[in-house]
């Protein structure tokens, strides 16, 4: 019980401090910098927030075709909906394994299925931050020397796992645990290394993460800033790759700090508006995906509840699912 009571409480405890601690630096000058906004562009943020959040359920329907699933794409944004919701909750994205569960409940899939397609869009992600990471580089001058450890190590890390996969698939085995394990690589190389997925996801999470880049300008307009584009793209990669270290739940905290020190370091944006810009942009976000949650668990039906029950206690008390 204890256990699993400090799992969730201590990451939310330090999601809660590092706010608490950003506040107590700028608390003095909150209310000057709210006094010019623009309210229009936090609706114009919004809107491009939920294009994209189309445009991922329409990768992830993808990502399920290339494992033989013909999910729709309103389907496949319900379950991406309802499992970041879990996530903004619970800490070290329990969330995702609620997808795997909605995915078995309505399609039948195995829950190496379910892990593949996780772990194919994670992939995408990662090595698309770290690449739009790569080419912000070029053009922001005075980066602090950890920005480059913060994108370089995903972006090799994706590389290396990418080469693996094209190894592993010659590789044959009796043991029935490997053989587990290299039946899940072979589903992620199916659904993400053919010509086809190659050029849709890739081009699919470059628009995805642009559009995420969009959202935080159409903040940084809401406070009347001239922010470079190189440094709000850069700003939403170190804030993106360092919440996906699950430290908090949906990187809380972790996420507006990192946004938020480099729209102070290198703009030189004055630590009350960086705060602001950085919290409303991840408000943004997050309360559209609760939104999104919260409907998504009213159209797929009531059996979503006690799913989600089941896939955080069986998680949080260390619990395995065997493969159908």
């Amino acid at each position: 019980m204890y256990k699993k009571i400090s799992a969730i409480l201590v990451p939310t405890l330090i999601a809660v401090g590092i706010i608490a601690y950003m506040l107590y630096r700028v608390w003095g000058d909150l209310l000057i910098a709210l006094q010019n906004i623009v309210p229009v562009f936090f609706l114009i943020g919004v809107v491009i927030c939920l294009v994209a959040w189309w445009l991922r359920g329409w990768r992830y329907h993808r990502i399920l075709l290339s494992l033989n699933y013909r999910v729709p794409v309103i389907v496949a944004t319900a379950c991406i909906f309802v499992s970041q919701t879990v996530n903004l909750v619970v800490p070290a994205r329990l969330g995702d394994f609620v997808r795997i569960f909605i995915l078995k409940h309505e399609y039948n899939t195995t829950y190496s299925e379910g892990i593949s397609s996780i772990v194919v869009e994670r992939v995408f992600d990662i090595l698309t931050v770290a690449i739009l990471g790569v080419v912000a580089l070029l053009f922001v001058l005075n980066v602090p020397p950890w920005f480059y450890t913060v994108i370089v190590i995903p972006l090799v890390a994706v590389v290396i796992f990418f080469i693996f996969l094209l190894f592993v698939g010659k590789l044959t085995t009796k043991n029935r645990y490997i053989g587990i394990i290299l039946q899940l690589l072979d589903e992620i190389r199916r659904a993400s290394l053919s010509l086809q997925s190659i050029i849709i996801l890739s081009a699919s999470s470059i628009v995805i993460w642009l559009l995420d880049v969009l959202v935080c300008i159409s903040v940084v307009m809401m406070f009347q800033q001239q922010i470079p584009f190189a440094v709000v793209v850069l700003a939403i990669v170190i804030g993106n790759l360092v919440k996906a270290v699950p430290i908090t739940p949906g990187g809380v905290g972790t996420y507006e700090l990192s946004v938020a020190l480099t729209f102070e370091q290198i703009a030189g944006v004055s630590p009350a508006i960086a705060f602001l810009i950085a919290v409303i942009d991840h408000l943004i976000k997050n309360l559209i995906t609760v939104a999104g949650g919260v409907i998504s668990i009213y159209y797929l039906g009531d059996w979503v509840i006690p799913t989600i029950r089941k896939a955080i206690h069986s998680k949080l008390e260390g619990g395995k699912n065997p493969e159908p």
